[in-house]
């Protein structure tokens, strides 16, 4: 474990030196100063912009074992002008742990992902962010879930499962797979910081569903999902699926959920011609 650390903490150092010397002064908003010996910011220069002491910063830099908080990192991510690939460069280096997402979850999802889902028509599967917004889906998870008849604000795989009469009246038994669910979105959580639109969502729900809000109370954290949903559709009947999350977008923490059912014979081909009643318009994404 100690090599782990004593190389990792190379590569923090050799990691900051080089973001350092990529930025001029006039970048970092710093008067001209004369000629410079090594390209760059100085170790001080950083050290005042960042606000901690010039000895403190060195040692860092230096990969000396000392301990640094979250505040001083995003400091120095805004210093150093880090993109937020570099950012969490920067955490797993200096925490070994992702940092906390700042700011909106939403982006565009991949035109190739929209491709994927096209290629499995019979196959319901839609793509989720760290907020659990639903961002884009197939004809078949529409057919089960009916997405696109509701607004974007709302098009929340949480927020539908505690507000919205259909999408809950699918989960059957309800408790016990929304508690499991429930508690994969706990996980999901905890990368996220105190001020972003996940959090918002958290305190919405508290405010509009008594039961989310004294489930979430719990603190309740459950063993991984074991991947199966027991269904109970309207138009159709029960049907139990198997369900799978792959990452498609590890910086933005995109993943396609995939359904595909366990029926077999008679039953899976009146499951699939079901849902080839849904295979009429394109796919849908928000932007």
């Amino acid at each position: 474990m100690e090599r782990i650390l004593d190389r990792t903490r190379q590569d923090l150092a050799d990691f900051l030196r080089s973001r350092r010397e990529r930025i001029s002064p006039a970048e970092a908003g710093l008067p001209p100063s004369g000629r410079r010996r090594t390209p760059g910011l100085r170790r001080e220069e950083v050290a005042a912009l960042a606000g901690v002491g010039v000895s403190w910063y060195t040692w860092l830099e230096q990969g000396r074992d000392i301990g640094v908080s979250p505040a001083f990192l995003d400091n120095l991510c805004r210093v150093l002008k880090l993109s937020a690939i570099e950012r969490r460069h920067l955490y797993l280096l200096s925490h070994q742990r992702p940092p906390a997402e700042e700011g909106k979850t939403w982006c565009v999802v991949p035109k190739i992902v929209h491709r994927l889902m096209a290629d499995m028509p019979l196959r319901p599967a839609y793509v989720l962010n760290l907020r659990w917004d639903v961002l884009a889906w197939n004809c078949a998870a529409d057919r089960i879930f009916r997405f696109s008849d509701k607004s974007p604000e709302q098009r929340n795989m949480l927020w539908m499962l505690f507000t919205d009469p259909h999408t809950r009246s699918l989960f059957c038994p309800w408790d016990d797979q929304v508690i499991q669910m429930l508690s994969s979105f706990r996980r999901e959580y905890v990368h996220a910081s105190k001020d972003s639109d996940i959090a918002s969502l958290v305190s919405e729900l508290e405010n509009v569903s008594a039961e989310f809000k004294g489930w979430w109370s719990r603190q309740d954290i459950h063993g991984p999902c074991q991947g199966i949903r027991h269904l109970s559709i309207e138009s159709f009947g029960n049907i139990t699926l198997e369900h799978t999350t792959l990452t498609i977008d590890i910086e933005r923490h995109l993943r396609l959920v995939y359904y595909a059912p366990i029926a077999k014979g008679q039953s899976l081909i009146e499951f699939e011609s079901w849902l080839e009643g849904a295979i009429t318009g394109p796919l849908v994404e928000i932007s």
